[in-house]
């Protein structure tokens, strides 16, 4: 199973001038990939300009948005050239394109598609980014990548799992039991195959961590003040699923291993990227 992190620009203190170092100690640490969310209505910083940056000072791990909110990049053929572009920066096969059309409605707001349009907002887009890499019109270079970055679509809806099997590599998912990926991981591959694809979708898990060696679990608060807006139902569960000790990360990245998935995403609830050292040694 391949170790990602994802970047924790959500967390107070954190300074996007500081992506480079985040990227090169993800990449000296052996890491596989370095994810980036997006969540505009918060201070996380946008996943297109990081990723370049990110790009720009490694050479090995792999780059990945978990998860981009796709109809708000409203030009299609904008976002394709950006991301072919970064594609080429980075070069062949390190981009992977996480996406979601999001829940949350303040993400939405002063955007030009309406909240309640963006599921089929998304799969109109999804049909012209991937003309547009295809080379069908003129726009911008063409991906180091044939055919552009893999796909990766989160959320667990009906319409999540028709995208990944018609446009997908793979899917990404969070706040969910071993047991419930179990479950999940069987809908998308019967979808899979009976979309006659071969092979069976990435399976990409994220889960919210905060581990260092002197006071496990500082990095808590963070955690309650994100998913705040989302009740507190969601919050107090998104609290408690979050991995305070070595022994819970090592019980649950076994757990996830044993159902099938293929890439574990880690987010550090600290600003600086010294605690990644923790997180290394307790998967070593």
């Amino acid at each position: 199973m391949h170790i990602a992190i994802a970047l924790p620009s959500h967390v107070d203190g954190f300074d996007v001038a500081d992506i480079p170092d985040w990227a090169r100690t993800v990449e000296q640490l052996g890491f596989d990939a370095l994810s980036f969310t997006d969540r505009p209505s918060w201070t996380t910083s946008e996943p297109l300009t990081s990723l370049a940056a990110a790009a720009a000072v490694t050479r090995r791990i792999g780059l990945l948005t978990s998860v981009l909110l796709a109809p708000l990049y409203v030009n299609a053929g904008l976002f394709a050239t950006a991301t072919a572009t970064i594609d080429r920066l980075a070069g062949q096969g390190r981009l992977r394109l996480g996406l979601a059309p999001g829940g949350r409605p303040q993400d939405y707001t002063g955007a030009p598609v309406d909240f309640a349009d963006r599921g089929p907002a998304f799969d109109s887009w999804l049909e012209r980014v991937r003309e547009t890499w295809a080379g069908t019109n003129q726009l911008g270079p063409r991906p180091a990548t044939p055919g552009g970055p893999p796909l990766l679509f989160g959320g667990s809806s009906t319409p999540t799992v028709r995208r990944v099997a018609t446009h997908g590599s793979g899917w990404i998912g969070g706040g969910m039991t071993p047991e419930q990926v179990a479950d999940f991981i069987t809908r998308l591959n019967a979808s899979f195959a009976d979309a006659g694809r071969v092979g069976r979708p990435h399976v990409a898990v994220s889960v919210m961590t905060s581990i260092g060696p002197d006071a496990p679990g500082t990095g808590v608060d963070a955690v309650a003040g994100y998913y705040e807006d989302l009740g507190a139902e969601f919050r107090d569960s998104a609290v408690a699923g979050t991995l305070t000790t070595v022994t819970a990360l090592r019980t649950i990245a076994d757990a996830y291993s044993r159902v099938g998935v293929d890439e574990l995403i880690l987010t550090p609830n600290h600003p600086e990227p010294d605690t990644l050292g923790h997180l290394r040694d307790a998967l070593a």
